[in-house]
């Protein structure tokens, strides 16, 4: 996994979070499962990466 793609992951897991953050809040549903949504896009980008590495080695 290159560099790149380790920040933009860790900046959507970190904007999810924060989108979660304000709609518990706020109280706003709909913002938080965006936020869970976007912190679980991120992982699964994650986990396919990791994929790659581990075949590279």
């Amino acid at each position: 996994m290159s560099a790149a793609d380790k920040i933009k992951n860790a900046a959507e897991d970190l904007a999810g979070k924060a989108k979660e953050a304000v709609g518990h809040v706020t109280d706003n549903d709909k913002l938080v499962a965006e936020g869970k949504a976007d912190q679980a896009k991120s992982d699964v980008k994650q986990a396919g990466e990791n994929v790659k590495d581990a075949f590279k080695h």
